[in-house]
């Protein structure tokens, strides 16, 4: 079944950028929907699973991961913070390309942006993978609702991605991407790492979708819709609650 779902949500990043609907301006709904829902699932799910998985970390106070003894929410800290630093990254480039005299719609990064930007993406996305057989809580339902998410969250990233890198992200990126959540499934059935590190990556996952869901969000010029986005939060965290 894990592996199964790990070539659907390689499959979002394939396919993400043929849903037209998404390319309308003002900025669809269905994006901030599925935003919402990405965030639903980090409060509701993954930051409630930390502080009841910090015995993990309690428990290793004499190996090197007790360095971050009771600290599992720096880690979500430090994964906003890196992919902010993408996402500053990233805007910095398109905007030289833009004082280049290329229009925003053809103002892609660098190329070595471009490669920074997704060898940490297939990390991520790698992670993900691995997670889907080394999940806080195992079983049908709970994979099924972090498969949801995680799909939704895709969605959302590859239209971000595909409007920073363009061209080179439609040739090259998404694949990259696409394999790398098989690769990471693959790790998960011939590794198997300690219950900390489990609750260290869960920690580094939140950070990140939390940073990634607010760049588009947030920002003005992205002319987002507040009630899908509301739509989805609430609506995914009753189905979380009702479980």
């Amino acid at each position: 079944m894990t592996a199964a779902v790990a070539v659907a949500l390689a499959v979002v990043h394939l396919l993400a950028g043929r849903l037209r609907l998404l390319d309308v301006l003002p900025r669809s709904g269905w994006l901030s929907f599925g935003g919402g829902i990405s965030v639903a699932y980090v409060f509701v799910h993954i930051l409630p699973a930390l502080a009841k998985n910090q015995r993990h970390f309690d428990g290793t106070a004499s190996t090197w991961i007790g360095a971050i003894e009771h600290h599992v929410y720096l880690i979500a800290l430090v994964g906003l913070g890196v992919f902010y630093g993408l996402e500053r990254l990233a805007r910095r480039s398109r905007g030289h390309g833009r004082s280049a005299g290329r229009s925003p719609g053809e103002a892609a990064t660098s190329p070595g942006v471009f490669w920074i930007h997704i060898g940490t993406y297939a990390a991520y996305n790698a992670l993900i993978g691995y997670l889907l057989l080394h999940g806080e809580s195992p079983g049908r339902r709970e994979l099924g609702l972090y498969t949801v998410a995680m799909a939704a969250h895709f969605v959302v990233n590859d239209y971000g991605l595909r409007q920073d890198h363009q061209r080179r992200y439609h040739d090259i990126g998404r694949w990259i991407l696409s394999a790398a959540i098989v690769v990471g499934w693959l790790l998960g059935v011939v590794t198997s790492i300690h219950r900390a590190a489990i609750a260290a990556c869960f920690g580094f996952l939140a950070g990140g979708i939390l940073l990634n869901v607010l760049k588009e969000e947030l920002p003005e010029e992205r002319d987002s819709t507040f009630w899908a986005f509301a739509l989805g939060a609430v609506a995914y965290a009753a189905l979380l609650l009702l479980g």
